[in-house]
C-alpha cells in the first residue's frame, strides 16, 4: 500500500488531482456571505479600495426614478411607453468576491432593483436549462420546429434558429404585444418609411440589439418550457443556490399567451419598456458564482459546463457577444488591462455580472455610469 500512497502524494503535489483546487465558499440560504481573512488572497487593499471609492463616485447619471430614466434614454424610438413594472432604484452597491468570499462590499446589497438587460444573461440561461433537459434538441434547430403558431412563419422568420436569437443576430420581423421590431432602437439614420421596409439581413449575419426579438425567445421558450419562465428559474435555478424569495420576473402588463388552457404571463429579457428581472446585488452574485464554477453550486450540477461554453463563445457578425453574455475579447468592446476570458452580464443604468472563471473573480456592480464599467474593471484586476 506504501508505494500506492506515495504516487497520491506525488500527484497531490503536483497538482493533478481535484483536491488540490481552491475550495470556493456557497452561503446557505440568507446566510451573511463571509469576508475573506486576512491573508486569505493576495492583492493590495488600499488599490481595491480605490476601485471602490471609483465605483460609488461614477453613480449612473440618469434619474433615481426609473420611469423617468427609461422614458428619457429612449425617447428616440416611435411609439415608446412604460408597459410593465418599474421600480425607483437605490444608490451604487456592489460586491467583489475571490472564490466566493467577498473582498469588497459597498451600498445595500440586499436591495432589490432592476437589473434590466442583465435580464438576458438569465433568459439565456433557461434556453440553456431547456437544452440540457432535451426539450431542445440543438440551438442551431430552427425555431420554427418548436414554436408553428405563426411567429416563425415566413421565407425570412423559418430559418430562424435559437442561436440566432440567443446571438440577438435573427432580424426577426414582426409584432410581439403590439410592439414592432423596427421600431426598437431603430437607426440614427432615416426615419419610419426607412425602417418599415428596410432589407432584411440575413439570419447569423448582422447583430441587432433588439428587445422586441429578445421577447420573442422569450415567449418562445414559454412555449417550449409550457410553464412562466419565472417558475422555471425559481425551480430549475434560484432555489437550489439558495436565493431570496425577494427576486420577481415581470413581463409586460398585457402580455398574457395561453398554454394548455391556462393564461400564463410571457416575461421580457429586459426593461426598457418596464419589467425584467428585479433582483438583488447578493441574489446576481449568488446567479454569478454558477457561471464562476462551470455550472455548479457547490456539488450540485445545476447547469451543465457544455453549456457554459456555448454560451460564452464569440458570434460571427460580434466577437464581442455570445448567447446574451458579452465577452471581452479584442474587439469593439473590449475592455483594456482586463483579461480576455472574461464575460459579462450587463443591463441599463449601470448593472454588471462579471466572471473570471481561471481567477476565481466574481464582480457585481449596480448603478455604475456605464461608460466607466470598463476602467472601473481595470482598476479591480490592478489590485491583484
Amino acid at each position: 500500500m506504501k508505494p500506492l500512497l506515495s504516487l497520491s502524494l506525488l500527484l497531490c503535489v503536483l497538482g493533478y488531482l481535484p483536491s488540490m483546487a481552491q475550495d470556493l465558499y456557497f452561503p446557505e440560504r440568507n446566510a451573511s456571505w463571509k469576508m475573506a481573512d486576512k491573508n486569505q488572497f493576495k492583492y493590495d487593499t488600499q488599490q481595491l479600495d480605490e476601485a471602490v471609492d471609483f465605483a460609488k463616485a461614477n453613480e449612473y447619471s440618469g434619474s433615481r426614478d426609473l420611469r423617468r430614466a427609461i422614458l428619457e434614454g429612449f425617447q428616440r424610438e416611435p411609439f415608446h411607453e412604460i408597459l410593465g413594472p418599474t421600480k425607483k432604484r437605490g444608490g451604487p452597491a456592489g460586491m467583489i468576491l475571490k472564490d466566493g468570499y467577498v473582498l469588497a462590499s459597498w451600498g445595500d446589497t440586499k436591495r432589490v432593483d432592476m437589473t434590466f438587460s442583465v435580464t438576458k444573461s438569465f433568459l439565456s440561461t433557461v434556453a440553456g436549462l431547456a437544452e440540457d433537459a432535451g426539450l431542445i434538441q440543438d440551438t442551431k434547430d430552427k425555431v420554427a420546429n418548436y414554436v408553428w403558431d405563426g411567429t416563425f412563419d415566413g421565407e425570412h422568420n423559418t430559418k430562424i434558429t435559437w442561436e440566432h436569437l440567443l446571438q440577438q443576430n435573427s432580424d426577426w420581423s414582426g409584432e410581439l404585444w403590439g410592439l414592432k421590431d423596427w421600431a426598437d432602437r431603430p437607426p440614427n439614420e432615416g426615419g419610419l418609411d426607412d425602417w418599415k421596409f428596410r432589407k432584411l439581413n440575413e439570419p447569423g449575419t448582422v447583430m441587432e440589439y433588439n428587445d422586441v426579438r429578445v421577447n420573442v425567445l422569450a415567449y418562445s421558450l414559454t412555449n417550449v418550457w409550457r410553464k412562466p419562465l419565472p417558475m422555471v428559474l425559481k425551480e430549475q435555478l434560484m432555489d437550489r443556490i439558495g436565493a431570496t424569495t425577494t427576486w420577481r420576473w415581470f413581463g409586460y402588463d398585457h402580455a398574457w399567451t395561453e398554454i394548455d388552457g391556462l393564461q400564463m404571463k410571457s416575461v421580457t429579457g429586459g426593461g426598457h419598456s418596464g419589467a425584467g428581472l428585479f433582483i438583488s446585488t447578493e441574489d446576481m452574485a449568488r446567479f454569478g458564482m454558477v457561471f464562476l464554477n462551470q455550472g455548479k453550486w457547490d456539488q450540485q450540477q445545476l447547469i451543465s459546463p457544455e453549456w457554459i461554453k456555448k454560451a460564452t463563445q464569440p458570434s460571427v457578425p460580434n466577437v464581442n457577444y455570445g448567447y446574451m453574455w458579452w465577452l471581452n475579447q479584442k474587439g469593439p468592446r473590449h475592455w483594456e488591462g482586463v483579461p480576455e476570458h472574461v464575460f459579462y452580464a450587463a443591463g441599463f443604468g449601470g448593472n454588471f455580472i462579471v466572471v473570471d472563471q481561471k481567477n476565481g473573480l466574481l464582480i457585481v456592480t449596480r448603478w455604475l455610469e456605464p461608460s466607466k464599467i470598463g476602467e472601473f474593471v481595470k482598476q479591480v484586476y490592478g489590485a491583484f
